[in-house]
This record gives structure tokens, C-alpha cells and sequence, in this order.
């Protein structure tokens, strides 16, 4: 009788076992290739549902079939733990055992009896195993029927024992680079590599066939075609009235540099480009050439913040003329923390359409945030680590490098690493300010002579258009005082940008401003905005500073690093000395008038207990101010000088260097050695006597579940403004997968995050509303300001018509 992996929706087609486990296996396969471990990921694919040949199963999908409104119910059938089990019988406890073959059933058997859910801890917090608890005690009464299935219709015995030792060795020789003390950490990384190509390969073959398609191709010309556009965008830059000006001559030599720079072999660099010196087009430069030359898969920009992300994808788009295949991925809107579907499988339903239907980063070039990135490789949630694979063969640059969180510092550096030297990766460390990454304990290894831009020091005194004027260290400001001195400012400049540390304060100068009904247009920026609305008020800047119009901004952080503004005069409240070189490069950005003047301030009325990094930053900065100031150590003569930076990030690190390598108080433990066996074994050894009776005792899940990029867990919502609005309404239509695709996609402009008790709060207020079983959440109308955003009070008047 026909076995059945799934049935198709709309015509109610078989897919058999056999034909989903040779296709994912062929998909699996073309991944593991990058790491070299092609018979790994493929031994994943082959293996993955073998427990389907069951007729416990078989009746199961017939019956959801029958009744797709009373489904059987869930927790009846687990398929998922068959190859898995096959696998330690064979090879971790069978005559054919060896230790190769013992480490392989471990890292293939944890992503198979995981990929419903997420990887599974070898040895957990009680020292239990929750791998052996499936693979070694479970019993499944249908196992001897299911492996003779198997070998009968998928691969036969011999040729089956062959693909293992293939396998067997790619691990032995993919382990052979480092030494034994660290095969750990590289175990880790790899079993979370063949579990994401697992993942991806997987939902990739259901999406194809449910959607009865064939799986398209990436255009191996694409970056050629993206190359010629872009060098013919710099040769129009060229024909430019103001094209011969000192910064913009400066800014084409730069390119220039990156141009030549990409002929150099994969690995880590840096790229110290000064504010305003134009390194998203450089750096496209480089990451495009050297796609070219080093048959690179994909180019990722990973940045600190949303804006950063629409604006230059923007830019992006408009040089390389192509709308659709450059993918921004703001944040998850689907929640799918607990992510255990195993008994919704082989039925297209609603769940398993926003499974299918969540992003792969299957896309030539991809912007992205810090969160995503570091979300891929330790969050839980299959949604995150399906990218991880995505990762390798590319050209990854990160913007604005210096604003990984502290906690995740050591973790970043061990991602980055593993890139560099396993997955061929070529990375661009891109910021005016580069950290001391390659000073911490768990340092990257930036390659020497890694900076890509020549006489940096020269390039960085030719780039000065502002000067930075002291107002923090002997006084103290308020918004009554600071109100006061932006009224005074704005007599003698036509614009003043206003970035404070925290949204209330910003909220409150924006509205004090605004109650003196001064004849000027003020405007605020908040991250309490979705991005779609940012960039309305943004384009309304601009227009206002293109046109010379007096101008008052007001806001957060977010218009610092990315955003394409220049003001007379920036008024930057204290913070690190990286975010007042940020702010700086607000200001008078093209060198289109004579030096112009930041004043940095600080700010009594902002609470910063809950913001550490800034708080610590601050105070570093002001030390240097007041040396300055004495002329100690005078690092150059001013506070942006490349010495006052790398003091800076040096005294920064050392404040947090208990903090960088992301400690779970709960466990008492540093989440590296969860990672890397060194959590539980020593206990496990000590109580039970023995050895662990693994080769890995890596608490993965342990892990996952206790990782949160930001400490206050955020949770993301649609709002309703503007297209905001028919997204929701279109959320609860009976959609295909590939229209719910363009909806998760259209949304991430109409996304905000919410912390833990602004989502209470809302929901006492009645402003939040959930959609498939609270995996997508949204805002009512009246929970959303036209002119601050969010409202947790949900008694905004946004969007009322009264006339």
C-alpha cells in the first residue's frame, strides 16, 4: 500500500514517504556541501520522517483528512524519534559502532527527533539526557516494520552503511582543524548547522509541493548585473554638480579601496569609513566584487536598528534597480516560541501555513538586525534557526558593529569566528568606531592588516565638519533648561536636532516645545513608531531641510546611525562615545557650510538604571572629557580622535568584563558552557559515578530557552496605521501560503516591539488583539498615535474623523 508524507490541500495529492525523503535529502545535501558535511545534512533529510512508514500514521493523516474540522488528537503519533532511534542502534550501540559513527547518530539523531520542535538538551539541568530519553527509552511499537520500509523503498543496507561512513568521516575530518578541547564548541556549531539545513530543506519540499511548483533557481548573473548598475550609479555620481568637492572626492577614493580590497581572500575585516563618508555604497562595492570573485552566495547587512535597515535597503534598491530580491527582516511577527507541531504534520491547515510561510532569507541580499542575527544562532524557535545556513558563503557586513550588547559579546565573537574559518564567510566590521572586539577574552580574529581604508588617521581630521562643544561636565540640564537653550540656538541656525537617551524624556521635551506655540515646525521620532511612519515624518524632514526651512527634531537614538540627515546643529544628550559620533554625523553632514557646532549636554531627567550600556558609557565618556578638558592624555586634541576611541572601547569593556559572556543567573551558569558540555557532565560524574554515556552533553534547549538578546523580552505587533490596517483585516481572510508570505512580508513595515509591561498594560486596556492562537499579535486603533505611536492607554483619537 502507498505510504504518505503529506496530502495536498487543494487536490488532496499524495506525497510518499519515499519521495520527501530523497528530495530533502538532495535539498539537504546542496547545504551541507558549504561546510563539507554533505552526507551529514543529507543522512538528516534521508532519515527525518522515516517514522511516517507506519500504519499508525497512515491512519492518522487519512482520518485529519477526512475530518478537517475534528482532527485527531494531538500528542497520538510521533514520528519524529524513528530516525533517530535508528541511527544509536546502528551506530552508537550496534556492532557497527565507533566512535565517528557515535558522534554522527548524535548530531544527525538530535536535529531529526527535533525538527517539530527545537534541538534537544544531551544532558539537561536535572543530569537527564531528553536525547535518550527518545532515542534509547522510547519504544514505538511499529520501529522493525518502519526500518524495513526504509531500506526497501529509500536506500537498501549496503548502500545505507556506505552514506554513513561518508558521513563519518566528514565529521572526523571537519573536527580535525581544532584541537580536542575544543571539539565541543565546534560540535555545537555544526549540529546546529545540520539541523537548520534540515529544517530549511524540509519546509522548503512541503512549501514546493503544496504549492504543486518547482523550486526556483537564484540567477547565477544576478550580482553581475548588480555590479554594472552600481558602478554606473558612481560613474553618474561623477557628473555631479558638487561631485568635486573635498568630502565627495574623499568618499570616491574610499570606494575605490573597498573596490581593490575585494580581491583579498575571505575573512574579517574592518571598514572604519568617518560618519557621512558613504559605507553602505562602499561596502555593496566590496561585498559585490567579492561575490563575484569567490562565487559568494548571498550579501547580509546586519544592523543595530529598524531605521537603519529601510533606509539603506532603500538606497540599495534604487541603485541596483530591483525591488524584488532584496529582503529587509525587521523582527519575527509570528510567535512561535513553543514551536512543538509534530502532530499538525503531513495537513496543510492554518498553523502549518505560517510554518511554511515564515522567511528562510532565501534572497540575494538581505538587511537585518543585530537581534535576528544573534536569534539565529542561539534563540529557540525553529523560525530562527532555519536562517543559520543562510549564513555561510556570504558577505556579511555589519553596520555599526560597535552596538552588539554586551552580554551577547563573546557569543558574537564565537558566531563570527565559526563563519570565518568553517563557513567561508567574508566579514566587514563597518563603523566609524570600531570596538575592541579583538581585546575581550573571547576576542575575534580580525585579520591583520584587516582595515580596508589606507591612511585612516589623515582620512578621519580631512572628515571633520563639526566641532564637539562641552556642556556636560561642569552643568547639568533639564527640559526647561534645554527648552530654553534650543529657543536660543534656533535664532542662529536654520535647523537643531535633539537626540536624548530615553523616549519619555524625548516624549515630554517634544511636548513642551510644541506648548510655547513657537512658529516653527517640530517634529518627534520615537522608536514607538513603526517604521512606516519614521519614514513619513523623515521624508517631511527632509523636505524641510532641502527646501531651508527652520526645523526642531526631536528624538531617540534612532536617527544616529543610517538616516540621511544633516542639521546646523545636533544637541546630543551624554551616552557612549560612539553614539556622539553618531550624532555628530547628523550635522552638517556634506560639508556644505563651514564647521558647524554639537553640543553635548547632560540630561538629569533621564533614567538610565535600566539602560546599563549607556549609563556606563556615559561615564566613560565624560572621564575622557574631563582629561581633555585638562589636557591628560589629551588623546589627540578632541573627543572623536581614533585614540579617545579605542580608550574608549577599552575602559567600556573592562567596566562589563564580568557581563560579556552572557551569564543565566537562574542557572548559575555562563550560557557557553551549556553550549559546550561543560555545564552538567562534571555533576553528572560526580553524582551518578560514570561517565556521561554520550560523546556530547551540550544543553541545547537549556540554552535557547534562556537567551534573550534584550534582558526586558520583547514581543512584536502589528499597528494599525495606514496599509497597517488592511494587513490585520487580510490576516483573518482563509489565505494560501504564498499570499500569508506577502503578508508577513508587507507587515515588518507595520511592526513595533513591545516590552513585558507595555503588552500588560495594553491588555488591560483592551488595546491588543492575537490572531491564530496568539502567534500574531495587533494593536486596536485606538492603542496607536498619529503623533506618538504607541499608546498603551489605547485612547488615542488616531484616524478619527470629525469634520
Amino acid at each position: 500500500m502507498i505510504s504518505i508524507a503529506h496530502i495536498r490541500e487543494s487536490d488532496h495529492q499524495i506525497q510518499t514517504v519515499e519521495a520527501h525523503l530523497l528530495e530533502v535529502k538532495e535539498l539537504a545535501e546542496s547545504y551541507g556541501e558549504k561546510l563539507g558535511v554533505k552526507h551529514v545534512a543529507g543522512l538528516a533529510g534521508m532519515l527525518h520522517d522515516v517514522g511516517k512508514y507506519s500504519q499508525e500514521f497512515k491512519e492518522y493523516i487519512l482520518e485529519a483528512v477526512k475530518n478537517p474540522n475534528d482532527p485527531p488528537k494531538r500528542g497520538s503519533v510521533d514520528h519524529s524519534t524513528a530516525g533517530g532511534k535508528l541511527l544509536y542502534e546502528l551506530f552508537h550501540i550496534g556492532a557497527n559502532r565507533s566512535p565517528w559513527k557515535g558522534v554522527l547518530a548524535e548530531v544527525v539523531g538530535n536535529a531529526i527527533i527535533s525538527h517539530h520542535s527545537y534541538l534537544q538538551d544531551f544532558l539537561n539541568p536535572e543530569l537527564q539526557s531528553n536525547y535518550l530519553k527518545r532515542v534509547r527509552d522510547k519504544e514505538l511499537s511499529e520501529f522493525e516494520t518502519t526500518k524495513r520500509q526504509f531500506f526497501a523503498h529509500v536506500m537498501s543496507e549496503a548502500d545505507f552503511q556506505e552514506y554513513v561512513n561518508e558521513a563519518a568521516l566528514e565529521i572526523k575530518n571537519f573536527l580535525a582543524k581544532e584541537s580536542q578541547q575544543n571539539y565541543y564548541k565546534l560540535l555545537m556549531f555544526l549540529t546546529k548547522f545540520v539541523f537548520s539545513a534540515l529544517i530549511d530543506a524540509d519546509r522548503t519540499n512541503t512549501r514546493l509541493f503544496e504549492e504543486n511548483d518547482g523550486l526556483k533557481k537564484n540567477n547565477e548573473k544576478l550580482f553581475d548585473t548588480y555590479y554594472d548598475r552600481l558602478l554606473e550609479k558612481i560613474d553618474a555620481f561623477k557628473q555631479y554638480p558638487n561631485a568635486n568637492t573635498p568630502i565627495n572626492l574623499l568618499r570616491a577614493e574610499m570606494s575605490n579601496q573597498c573596490e581593490k580590497f575585494a580581491e583579498k581572500p575571505s575573512g574579517i575585516y574592518t571598514l572604519s569609513i568617518p560618519t557621512g563618508g558613504g559605507k553602505t555604497l562602499a561596502s555593496l562595492r566590496y561585498a559585490l566584487k567579492h561575490a563575484k570573485l569567490y562565487n559568494q552566495k548571498r550579501i547580509i547587512y546586519v544592523v543595530p536598528y529598524t531605521t537603519i535597515i529601510e533606509q539603506n535597503a532603500e538606497e540599495v534598491r534604487n541603485v541596483l534597480k530591483d525591488k524584488a530580491n532584496i529582503l529587509e527582516h525587521h523582527s519575527n511577527v509570528i510567535e512561535d516560541t513553543n514551536d512543538n507541531d509534530e502532530n499538525s504534520e503531513g495537513i496543510i491547515n492554518v498553523q502549518q501555513k505560517l510554518k511554511l510561510a515564515k522567511d528562510n532569507w532565501d534572497a540575494p541580499i538581505i538587511f537585518t538586525t543585530m537581534v535576528q542575527f544573534l536569534n539565529v544562532f542561539y534563540a529557540k524557535g525553529s523560525r530562527n534557526i532555519r536562517r543559520l545556513h543562510r549564513l555561510t558563503e556570504s558577505v556579511i557586513i555589519f553596520d555599526e558593529v560597535q552596538k552588539v550588547p554586551i552580554a551577547c559579546v563573546s557569543l558574537f565573537n564565537h558566531a563570527v569566528n565559526f563563519l570565518k574559518q568553517y563557513g567561508h564567510s567574508s566579514i566587514v566590521l563597518c563603523t566609524a568606531t570600531q570596538p575592541a572586539l579583538d581585546f575581550v577574552e573571547h576576542k575575534l580574529e580580525i585579520n591583520t592588516d584587516g582595515e580596508m581604508i589606507e591612511n585612516l588617521k589623515d582620512v578621519i581630521e580631512a572628515f571633520t565638519r563639526v566641532k564637539i562643544i562641552d556642556r556636560a561636565t561642569n552643568e547639568l540640564f533639564n527640559n526647561d533648561k534645554l527648552s530654553d537653550f534650543i529657543h536660543s540656538k534656533i535664532e542662529d541656525v536654520q535647523s537643531i536636532l535633539v537626540i536624548l537617551n530615553t523616549k519619555s524624556v524625548v516624549k515630554d521635551l517634544y511636548a513642551l516645545l510644541k506648548e510655547k506655540e513657537i512658529d516653527i515646525p517640530i517634529f518627534h521620532l520615537s522608536t514607538a513608531m513603526c517604521a512606516a511612519h519614521r519614514n513619513e515624518i523623515l521624508a517631511e524632514v527632509r523636505d524641510h531641510l532641502k527646501e531651508g526651512k527652520k526645523i526642531i527634531c526631536i528624538s531617540t537614538q534612532l536617527i544616529e546611525a543610517g538616516v540621511d540627515v544633516s542639521f546646523d546643529c545636533v544637541i546630543r544628550s551624554l551616552a557612549g562615545l560612539d553614539s556622539i559620533a553618531q550624532a555628530a554625523g547628523r550635522c552638517n553632514r556634506h560639508g556644505e557650510k563651514p564647521i558647524q557646532n554639537v553640543y553635548v549636554i547632560d540630561h538629569e531627567e533621564e533614567k538610565l538604571d535600566r539602560l546599563k550600556e549607556i549609563k556606563i558609557g556615559k561615564q566613560v565618556s565624560k572621564r575622557i572629557l574631563i582629561d581633555i578638558k585638562h589636557d591628560q592624555n589629551n588623546h589627540g586634541g578632541h573627543i572623536l580622535s581614533k585614540e579617545a576611541i579605542v580608550r574608549y572601547f577599552k575602559e567600556y569593556y573592562t567596566e562589563f568584563h564580568t557581563d560579556l559572556n552572557y551569564y543565566i543567573p537562574k542557572l548559575r551558569k555562563e550560557m557557553t558552557d551549556l553550549l559546550t558540555g561543560s555545564g552538567y557532565a562534571q555533576a553528572f560524574r560526580h553524582k551518578e559515578g560514570k561517565q556521561v554515556p554520550l560523546y556530547i552533553a551540550n544543553s541545547y534547549q537549556t540554552a535557547a530557552e534562556h537567551f534573550h538578546v534584550i534582558d526586558d523580552h520583547t514581543a512584536t505587533v502589528i499597528v494599525p496605521y495606514k496599509d497597517g490596517k488592511e494587513v490585520i483585516a487580510e490576516l483573518n481572510s482563509n489565505n494560501t501560503i504564498q499570499e500569508l508570505s506577502y503578508l508577513l512580508k508587507k507587515s515588518q513595515q507595520y511592526t513595533i516591539n513591545l516590552y513585558h509591561y507595555e503588552k500588560e498594560q495594553l491588555e488591560e486596556n483592551n488595546g491588543i488583539v492575537s490572531y491564530f492562537d496568539g502567534k500574531i499579535l495587533a494593536l486596536t486603533e485606538g492603542a496607536y498615535s498619529e503623533e506618538f505611536g504607541l499608546n498603551p492607554e489605547n485612547d488615542s483619537e488616531y484616524n478619527l474623523n470629525i469634520f
